[in-house]
């Protein structure tokens, strides 16, 4: 959703005196005045509630239970401790009288007067907290010249930014650390604040007026919404690892919630961090809250938790995901998005569709290997921050960034079993170039499945059949069936979108009643060696996964051909209530899944594995989907079915890179 720049035209807007509005007509309106954030008519809420019986989204506009008086004496500067003038808890004002965010400053010691261009985070996990608190482990591997006695979790460190002359603005996001509000994560507020944050970051005295924004996960998702909203003094953004699809990226893979995961994050590095949350400092969680606690009742009523929210919301058009949205065409700023091939669960389908629609002239896209955590800041990926960030926010651009001298897309190339979680391993991996995304030349082959489960190059032959697997399989009790590959001849590139064409159907368990209407499709593509091994791959937390993964409710299994996203490589999907087609058992359905983009290098006699399953299976890590209210006995109980016959091809689709299209 654009940003509107002139709320005043709706703020005011009352319905005809004595006339009655069609409910679809007002449910429009109310729905278009929430999702661009102006002020909304008394009686057209009261109808709204009274029509939907639901309750809409709160948002800081709404007073929070706030019993404690603010402080406004906190403002520290200290120019002696650190090598570096530190400030502590600055305050910022938020625009339209919606609070206060704090934050705190890090500059270099220089001649008074002197400006720089500013670094900004916003975020959940407390600016107080440092590093080695959050995560001891990694920041026990991070190179040494990014400790500092104020180095945190997924961001730029002071220490090493200011001896480069950037300074950094570290803001606790409303309602977490020392900024009170409304606890209301990856929302339309959040992004409102952070565009105020940016804004007087860059009218501060020692700043350029330009600003960057760099920062790893939730450091970067948050940018491509900010960025959306076009905020005055940003310059340029650098999302490492970032979802820019609330949806379809992080909470509800091809329609199918992925619960552990927002389970863990939400209750491990946001609700300890609330504001007023007591216990802090006991815990070594950074400081308490300077205002003091708050009760548990206060502390609820500020809060929108994650894990409630996304099981009792299952469509975009659910007010809860709508207000979500944004067009990624809104953001006109340069960009260097970077992915990890590694991140099949979270953030790397985000960097990719973040690249191509993004509006923005000047955006660059690069992939990498490892964990989640670290390569951010390794010499070489820090070295190629530093130069994008010259070039836009100092002008000193020996590279050409802003002159499009680089090429568009740069990758590793995953060759050989170097196995997993070793980055001096994974530095074999040599890097490749391509002018675009997708690589110009890309070959779309088709592997086409056999009833006998091979993967062959021509439609098998042979009479009408099915091969069957139990639904709702999980990580423990897996359910699945596998397809594999004749060895490959030569060495073989395959970097871009795969997509599976299946036909699937949906039958009640033999001597069961019940009749199942639904199919969640789990795909798996993993990569054998000549002797049958299987390679795996470096995942967020350093975990094993294969080369990618890709999902499916069958009952959203509707395209929308019309969008400029819809591609033959890549099926685009609304997931609107109206959508919903649910499914009649024993009817076959013909489907397109769309699996995340990948890279993976086939040697001589590796073989390609199509996994099947109606759940989890090895990979999953954290990101399980294994939530009992979204996936229910009654609705994908029984046994799924692929069918095979003359009327029923089946294929995955993979993305061959012919030799010398991509260049080292």
């Amino acid at each position: 959703m654009g940003v509107l720049k002139d709320t005043q035209s709706l703020s005011f807007w009352q319905p005809p005196a004595g006339s009655i509005l069609p409910v679809l007509s007002m449910l429009k309106i109310y729905r278009f005045m929430h999702t661009v954030d102006v002020p909304v008519n008394v009686a057209l809420h009261t109808a709204y509630i009274n029509l939907t019986n639901c309750k809409p989204q709160v948002t800081t506009r709404n007073k929070p239970k706030m019993p404690n008086k603010l402080r406004d004496d906190l403002h520290k500067i200290d120019t002696n401790s650190f090598d570096y003038i530190y400030e502590e808890n600055a305050t910022v004002q938020l625009n339209g009288g919606r609070g206060i965010v704090r934050c705190n400053i890090f500059r270099p010691k220089a001649a008074e007067g002197t400006k720089f261009p500013v670094l900004v985070t916003y975020g959940p996990y407390g600016k107080d907290v440092h590093y080695s608190v959050f995560h001891a482990a990694s920041f026990a591997e991070v190179p040494e010249e990014h400790h500092s006695p104020h180095s945190a979790w997924e961001t730029p460190d002071p220490g090493y930014w200011t001896r480069h002359e950037y300074a950094i603005v570290r803001a606790d996001e409303v309602g977490l650390g020392q900024s009170p509000g409304v606890l209301n994560t990856m929302s339309r507020d959040t992004s409102l604040c952070f565009a105020d944050v940016i804004e007087w970051a860059a009218s501060q005295p020692w700043s350029s007026g330009k600003v960057g924004l760099l920062g790893i996960s939730y450091y970067a998702g948050s940018q491509w919404r900010v960025a959306a909203r076009r905020p005055r003094g940003l310059a340029c953004i650098v999302p490492w690892e970032g979802m820019s699809d609330y949806y379809r990226d992080r909470c509800r893979h091809g329609g199918i919630l992925s619960n552990t995961f927002i389970d863990f994050w939400w209750n491990r590095q946001v609700i300890v961090n609330q504001y007023g949350r007591p216990g802090r400092a006991a815990r070594k969680w950074g400081p308490d809250t300077i205002e003091g606690t708050l009760e548990e009742v206060e502390l609820r009523a500020n809060c929108h938790d994650q894990n409630v929210d996304n099981v009792n919301n299952h469509f975009l058009d659910d007010d809860y995901y709508a207000s979500k949205d944004y067009n990624l065409s809104d953001i006109e700023v340069p960009l260097l998005s970077v992915g990890n091939w590694g991140g099949i669960l979270l953030h790397l389908r985000g960097n990719v569709e973040g690249f191509l629609n993004a509006g923005s002239k000047h955006k660059y896209l690069r992939f990498i290997t490892g964990r989640h955590d670290l390569p951010f800041y390794t010499k070489e990926y820090v070295d190629m921050q530093r130069s994008f960030l010259d070039a836009f926010l100092k002008g000193h651009d020996p590279l050409g960034w802003s002159d499009d001298k680089l090429p568009k897309v740069g990758y590793r190339a995953r060759t050989g079993d170097v196995g997993f979680n070793d980055a001096a391993a994974e530095s074999a991996y040599s890097t490749r170039y391509a002018k675009d995304w997708p690589i110009p030349g890309t070959q779309y082959t088709h592997y086409y499945l056999t009833p006998s489960q091979g993967l062959i190059g021509s439609p098998p032959t042979g009479k009408a059949c099915r091969l069957s697997y139990k639904a709702l399989g999980d990580l423990n009790n897996q359910h699945l069936i596998q397809f594999t590959s004749e060895p490959f001849n030569q060495e073989t590139e395959f970097t871009g979108h795969p997509v599976a064409h299946l036909n699937v159907s949906v039958t009640a368990a033999e001597g069961s009643t019940c009749k199942p209407s639904d199919i969640d499709l789990f795909i798996t593509i993993r990569h054998l060696n000549s002797h049958g091994k299987e390679i795996l791959y470096t995942g967020t937390v350093g975990d094993p996964v294969p080369v990618t993964k890709g999902w499916l409710r069958v009952s959203l299994r509707k395209t929308n051909d019309k969008s400029p996203r819809h591609k033959p490589w890549h099926p685009h999907r609304e997931y609107l209530s109206t959508d919903r087609a649910p499914l009649l058992p024993g009817q076959v359905y013909p489907v397109d899944v769309e699996i995340w983009p990948t890279n993976v290098v086939m040697a001589p006699g590796d073989r390609l594995v199509l996994e099947i399953s109606s759940g989890d299976t090895q990979g999953a890590g954290l990101f399980e989907h294994n939530s009992k209210d979204d996936r229910d006995d009654a609705t994908f109980g029984g046994v799924n079915h692929v069918h095979f016959g003359e009327e029923y091809e089946n294929w995955l689709s993979m993305p061959l890179i012919p030799a010398g299209q991509a260049s080292d």
